[in-house]
């Protein structure tokens, strides 16, 4: 924390009124659900945006990134437009922009960030940035709002402001999530709890392998997806695909046989959200390691159904599985980013030797490993 007080310090030549952390996310299961108002499974990083600041009277926006190179970005927040072409600072900016919209009483900052997210990873880390970014100004200016509230003026902040049509999953995790736990979330209506996952203390490991790649498929790609999922829900006359029940699922697909692309992103969703009532009820029963068929599964589903896998994903869960893994799937977005793998932990190191093998084999760049820590999720490190 004394890093990014100083970085202020040094920007803005003064000390910040309070420092703010929010972490990034990996996802258990439930991918691509929530733009249908699913269920979902994520679980908050150590990994976290750091966001120290300061209030300002006249209305001016500040905003600095010791991660990006450039200066100051200055904007005015009574002159903030949506997909303005910001650049990064579009995503704390849309924060501000969001919160005006909302009728909220707030003004401008001078704000300062530091980073641990892995950018282009999977690892939400522009969630990171935005809750970051919120629960500074909420407690700058007084606001009151709780966690959910936050969250969802992030999600409106990438919808509305940058652009991105994402759910609320990610900005949720970074949030509300608590250490130790995985939170079970309802996108319809944002009922949660947070479910115990300690998966040292039953010699398991989940490892997170950032494959390093990001495939500019864009956001255009989701956007695709997106679309397709809702003009399913219209032709099968549901509010959302949440509402096709798993026992009616062919005759769903038997509807939509005339747009094989719907089905396939229809039978994703209704499929995931089945698969995290499994993944609930196995963990509910302290039965962890039965979850690793279940992780499998989804991603055999993200990568047929749903087309969001790409080759170096796919090489993560065959390689990991091969090895022994007890599951793997790809967690994000998709199109690179990040997988997910399940191990006992006295297999972990074998297991991630094989998955850098097979990368080398394959002439790829070497991924990054590293063991994913149930963390907490938003919350204030300094207020002065």
């Amino acid at each position: 924390m004394s890093a990014v007080v100083a970085g202020f310090d040094e920007v803005y030549g003064a000390e910040p009124a309070g420092v703010w952390a929010a972490p990034g996310r990996v996802n258990l299961i439930g991918e691509h659900t929530d733009i249908s108002e699913g269920l979902v499974m994520p679980l908050a990083l150590p990994h976290a945006t750091l966001a120290a600041a300061s209030p300002r009277e006249d209305g001016v926006l500040r905003l600095h990134s010791a991660d990006v190179p450039g200066g100051v970005v200055e904007l005015r927040s009574d002159a903030l437009a949506p997909e303005s072409g910001a650049g990064w600072a579009a995503y704390p900016a849309g924060v501000l922009w969001a919160m005006r919209e909302a009728g909220l009483a707030v003004g401008g900052a001078e704000l300062h960030f530091t980073s641990t997210v892995p950018t282009g990873a999977g690892l939400s880390s522009s969630a990171a940035l935005e809750v970051a970014t919120a629960s500074a100004l909420n407690e700058l200016y007084g606001l009151g709002l709780t966690t959910e509230r936050i969250a969802q003026l992030a999600q409106r902040a990438e919808n509305g402001f940058v652009g991105v049509p994402c759910g609320i999953m990610d900005q949720m995790a970074s949030a509300c999530c608590t250490a130790g736990h995985a939170l079970y979330l309802d996108t319809r209506d944002l009922t949660h709890r947070h479910v115990p996952f300690d998966v040292a203390a039953q010699g398991l490991r989940l490892l997170v392998v950032d494959t390093r790649v990001k495939h500019e498929l864009g956001d255009g790609a989701y956007a695709n997806r997106r679309a397709a999922c809702e003009r399913g829900a219209r032709a099968l006359g549901v509010r959302a695909l949440r509402d096709v029940p798993y026992a009616l699922l062919n005759a769903a697909l038997d509807k939509l046989a005339d747009n094989p692309a719907v089905q396939r992103r229809v039978r994703h969703v209704v499929t995931e959200n089945r698969r995290v009532e499994e993944v609930i009820a196995l963990l509910d029963a302290g039965d962890t390691r039965a979850i690793g068929p279940v992780l499998t599964a989804g991603h055999v589903s993200l990568r047929d159904d749903y087309e969001v896998s790409c080759a170096e994903l796919d090489l993560v869960v065959e390689s990991a599985n091969a090895a022994g893994a007890l599951g793997a799937r790809m967690t994000g977005g998709g199109f690179g980013g990040s997988a997910i793998v399940l191990v006992e932990e006295a297999a972990a190191d074998p297991i991630a030797t094989a998955i850098n093998e097979a990368f080398a084999m394959a002439h790829a760049r070497p991924p990054r490993i590293f063991p994913a820590l149930p963390a907490a999720g938003s919350r204030r490190l300094l207020l002065r």
